[in-house]
């Protein structure tokens, strides 16, 4: 009962009349909707289809596999339901395809080398889990409400009323205390019509639909990703939205692998878009092995992973997407935090503009179809925080990485996504190509999100967003100078513009860089941010006085390099404190005299 439609006694059926590449022009009897699930049947096997477009008793379909052999009257079976997921207990650790296949599971049944048409139930029926109820007979549930829990991993896996079922349901019986598997019935109730319903600890929902139960809420806690450059210049609210456009090589995968390593979330879902199978393949040979350090658990504990290389239809890139999204959706429902990872949006992009082109649809910019902000928006729409019942809430952060051909910012995709997110985390080739890692430019990036971000660490450090603020000024003014010395020389800058531009580079230097190969340095907290921060703007607001330039420059080089071998130190350690305290010294042993004119 907790399927989004009920199934008819005969499903309608059809025939292909026309195919180009993975699009299938078919010719049907009966009743079809949008979205619909189709099924091809060749050779003994079936492919799994969508319908995406219909015209009286014509309707086109996108297929999720390769479409060799497929004939001129080729039967096809419409299944009545949409594109759904599947949700319950097991989702956690699981790494799924963009159809939900578990992909080692479906190894194990046909070999390394995947053939078409094999789909196994993304979750484990022979698994018990330990049940414990929530609800008595008696009682009046209504959608999304717990039913009992089960623990997976370290979390409370609520067995919620399915999402599909409107209205209310007074329960008649409920399972005792014990272990089951997910398929076991562990209550019952009826409607306001007074039929009757079974609740398992699955259900299904479509995919392509927001699945949000409760009252969306502003955003009001900051994600810490142990990245000094985000969490201090272009920080991320829970519940907020971002992108990292850049180059092919700049990094981007390289930062999205660091923040489903150290963002502080409870679930992370790292969907694999159309990139290169070497990329996602490193992901799966790391995670099992690293340690989450928030928990002190391995990070496949909280994660959820979704394979869709570029070797894979196009179609599946835009299933895999959603797919990821729904099931952060249900982790939302539990009232727990959530960050969706999709790289990259524009492998799915350029999907959609594959997709319409067969279509025949008449195109946008650079031949993208005409709707793509409208589905770049909905997307990242399904971010937010909820307010849940029980004063609970829940929110799920989307961060999408954007490649951008050429690293051309002004591309479709890119602008696209930069009218709906809350932070742009721009990556330059200028930065990368100079080994400044990660190679976020802090000069084009922006967040949308630094004054809320402020008010919540103005209760740890007095004046936070005025050093944030100060920090953003000495870096525009620091390139500046140095655009003008790259013309006059340095012996050709007065002396005070110089130390400007010394002190940006240091904070460039020895602050927003982070050595992602160093167990230190990797990961920095706000704990170990804000006391090196605050040190940063005692440097800012310090008046020098140098009588040469290579007095200025020797003195903040040797500065810097004291900073930088401080962050690859354990945090609070003797060796640590000794090191700020020699940093602390260096600073105040210069004769100083008030604020530097940079704040005036």
């Amino acid at each position: 009962m907790n399927q989004t439609m009920t199934k008819e006694n005969s499903n309608s059926t059809g025939l292909v009349t026309k195919a180009l590449g993975n699009l299938l022009q078919v010719s049907f009897k009966g009743n079809v909707r949008q979205g619909e699930v189709a099924m091809i049947l060749l050779n003994g096997i079936k492919l799994k289809a969508e319908i995406i477009e219909i015209t009286g008793n014509e309707a086109k379909l996108q297929v999720f596999e390769d479409t060799r052999g497929i004939e001129l009257g080729t039967e096809v079976e419409f299944e009545r339901q949409l594109l759904e997921a599947e949700l319950g207990p097991g989702l956690l650790s699981s790494i799924v395809d963009g159809l939900q296949n578990p992909l080692e599971q479906v190894a194990k049944a046909s070999g390394l080398f995947l053939p078409r048409g094999i789909y196994i139930q993304p979750l484990d029926r022979k698994r018990h889990w330990n049940y414990e109820p929530k609800v008595r007979p008696g009682q009046i549930v209504q959608r999304g409400d717990t039913l009992g829990s089960t623990l997976e991993g370290r979390f409370h896996h609520q067995i919620m009323v399915p999402f599909s079922l409107y209205g209310s349901y007074k329960l008649t019986w409920t399972i005792p205390s014990g272990s089951y598997n997910i398929d076991t019935v562990v209550a019952k109730g009826v409607d306001e019509a007074g039929n009757e319903h079974s609740f398992t600890m699955v259900q299904r929902w479509p995919i392509k639909m927001a699945l949000a139960a409760g009252e969306k809420i502003k955003p009001t806690k900051m994600m810490d990703t142990g990245s000094r450059i985000i969490d201090t210049q272009f920080p991320i609210m829970k519940g907020g939205s971002f992108c990292t456009p850049g180059p092919f090589g700049a990094g981007k995968t390289v930062l999205q692998h660091h923040l489903s390593k150290f963002s502080a979330v409870d679930i992370v879902i790292v969907v694999a878009c159309g990139e290169r199978a070497g990329e996602v393949v490193e992901i799966l040979r790391e995670f099992p092995h690293l340690t989450d350090p928030h928990t002190g658990e391995t990070l496949m504990e909280r994660t959820v992973i979704i394979c869709n290389t570029s070797s894979m239809p196009v179609a599946a890139r835009e299933s895999s997407v959603y797919m990821g999204m729904t099931i952060g959706e249900y982790y939302r429902q539990m009232g727990l935090d959530v960050l969706v990872l999709a790289d990259s949006t524009s492998r799915w992009a350029q999907a959609m503009r594959e997709m319409s082109g067969r279509l025949e649809e008449i195109p946008g910019e650079e031949a993208f179809p005409a709707y793509l902000a409208s589905r770049i928006a909905e997307f990242y729409e399904r971010s937010g925080v909820l307010q849940l019942k029980g004063e609970k809430t829940g929110s799920i952060t989307i961060g999408g990485a954007v490649s951008p051909a050429g690293g051309n910012f002004e591309e479709p995709v890119t602008q696209a996504t930069l009218s709906v997110v809350g932070a742009f985390l721009g990556l330059s080739r200028e930065r990368s190509d100079s080994r400044r890692y990660p190679a976020i430019d802090p000069l084009i990036s922006w967040s949308k999100y630094v004054n809320e971000v402020a008010k919540e660490l103005e209760k740890r450090v007095e004046g936070w967003g005025d050093m944030v603020k100060t920090a953003r000024d000495f870096l525009f003014r620091g390139y500046e100078i140095g655009k003008r010395m790259e013309v006059v020389g340095e012996m050709g800058t007065a002396i005070e513009d110089l130390v400007i531009y010394l002190k940006a580079e240091l904070y460039d230097f020895s602050y927003l860089q982070q050595n992602s190969f160093d167990v230190e340095d990797m990961y920095c907290p706000l704990d170990r941010q804000i006391p090196l921060f605050t040190l940063i703007n005692k440097i800012f607001d310090k008046s020098f006085h140098f009588t040469t330039h290579d007095e200025a420059r020797k003195y903040f080089l040797h500065l810097q390099n004291q900073i930088k071998n401080m962050n690859f130190l354990a945090y609070n350690s003797d060796q640590y404190r000794r090191a700020f305290a020699d940093v602390e010294q260096l600073v105040n042993s210069t004769q100083a005299e008030g604020k530097n004119e940079s704040h005036s």
